[in-house]
């Protein structure tokens, strides 16, 4: 009996033994499960995550042609705008030489005298000195005046003892300036003189 005793007591512990390896397989199975419900939901907030990436990129790119669009638009309308206000600047210019011709051409047409001739075109020359004063342009001093090289440009150095170094002799061409910007330099005639 007692032999019998034994047995049923190392049968137990075996049975104790498989008993805790089998609540294992099964915790393993459950703990599988789980992390592959977790990886499934992770996946998910990935793939819903990536969505929404995709549409604020496409968001953003629809805003950056419609921001493209609009910039050359403003170029373009910029673009008009000037040429339309250099058209009308030239237009006031042609407008203001207009009577200048219209005199010229009574002028030409009319039978006088040499005398009457020249004092006539000498008041249209004075008309359009006028003109072009109300433009905005100035006649450059020359003659008398010392050579300066953003305003003159010289075409003769002439030898001489009467007048002092660099000072214009003669001016060939007359130079203009609007406003403050050179429009063509005067062509002239500088002395030189090393005694002076």
């Amino acid at each position: 009996m007692g032999k019998a005793n034994g047995e049923s007591e190392a049968g137990a512990l075996d049975l104790e033994r498989e008993l805790p390896a089998g609540n294992g397989d099964d915790q393993s199975s459950a703990a599988a499960k789980g992390a592959d419900s977790s990886a499934v939901a992770e996946s998910a907030a990935l793939e819903t995550e990536l969505q929404k990436v995709k549409a604020e990129r496409d968001s953003l790119l629809d805003r950056l042609a419609r921001a493209q669009a609009e910039f050359e638009n403003v170029r373009r309308r910029a673009s008009r705008e000037q040429q339309e206000y250099r058209d009308y600047a030239t237009l006031d210019a042609i407008k203001s030489l207009l009577p200048v011709i219209d005199s010229l051409e009574r002028a030409l047409r009319a039978k006088s005298d040499a005398g009457d001739f020249r004092g006539g075109i000498e008041l249209i020359y004075k008309q359009l000195q006028d003109a072009l004063a109300k433009l905005g342009v100035r006649p450059i001093p020359a003659v008398g005046e010392l050579f300066d090289p953003h305003y003159h440009e010289a075409i003769e150095m002439v030898e001489t003892d009467e007048t002092p170094d660099h000072e214009v002799l003669e001016e060939l061409q007359r130079g203009y300036k609007f406003k403050d910007r050179l429009l063509r330099p005067a062509m002239v005639k500088v002395a030189r003189n090393p005694g002076k």
